[in-house]
C-alpha cells in the first residue's frame, strides 16, 4: 500500500509542479518557475519509485508462489 501512496503523492507533486511552472512563466517569475520544474520532476521521480515498489513486491510473490508449488511437488515424490 505505500507504494500507492507514493505513485499518488507523486502525481500530486507533478500537478503541483507544473502549476508553479505555468504561474512563473505567466508572472516572469524564473524562481518559481524553477521551483515548479524541481517540484515536478521530484513527482515524476516518486511516481517511479512506487511503481518499482509495486514490480519489485509482485515479483517476490511470484516467486514466493512458485517456491511453495515446488515444495508441494517434493513431498508428493517422497
Amino acid at each position: 500500500m505505500a507504494a500507492q501512496g507514493k505513485k499518488i503523492r507523486g502525481k500530486a507533486q507533478e500537478t503541483v509542479g507544473k502549476a508553479k511552472e505555468k504561474a512563473g512563466e505567466i508572472t516572469g517569475d524564473d524562481e518559481m518557475r524553477l521551483k515548479g520544474t524541481g517540484d515536478r520532476i521530484e513527482g515524476k521521480a516518486r511516481q517511479a519509485a512506487g511503481k518499482a515498489e509495486d514490480k519489485v513486491r509482485g515479483t517476490a510473490e511470484e516467486m514466493k508462489g512458485k517456491a511453495e508449488e515446488m515444495k508441494g511437488k517434493a513431498r508428493k515424490h517422497t
